[in-house]
């Protein structure tokens, strides 16, 4: 073990390294399979005829959500423990929004940019 007493001091620096390396490999293992589950995923979402246009939360474990079924309009009340239809709703009724996700800075975008106000300080 590396607190083993009057142990030499080579062991334990190999023993770290090994446990680095594992550590490393398991780190490595799980990014993959993260990155292959969440392909999958993604392919199995883009032929689907269900999608959830927009949430609105209206109290704790209650919300609002229009869905689109095919070519249909729902809204639906979602609670804790059901889901009521509320109404079917035309395409001509809805306002869709162009704001998407790609307004959202990127996690190095926001990095950089704190690195740069700490620089100025």
């Amino acid at each position: 073990m590396l607190l083993t007493p009057g142990g030499g001091g080579i062991e334990a620096f190999v023993q770290f390294i090994t446990v680095l390396i594992l550590f490393c490999v398991v780190l490595a293992i799980t990014y993959v399979t993260t990155r292959y589950i969440a392909k999958f995923q993604k392919l199995k979402q883009e032929g689907s005829n269900i999608a959830v246009i927009e949430t609105c939360r209206i109290a704790p474990n209650k919300y609002i959500q229009i869905v689109k079924l095919g070519e249909k309009y729902i809204a639906v009340a979602v609670c804790k423990e059901t889901v009521t239809k509320l109404a079917e709703l035309s395409e001509e009724e809805l306002v869709v929004s162009d704001v998407q996700e790609d307004n959202v800075p990127s996690f190095a975008c926001v990095l950089e940019k704190a690195k740069l106000r700490k620089q100025k300080k």
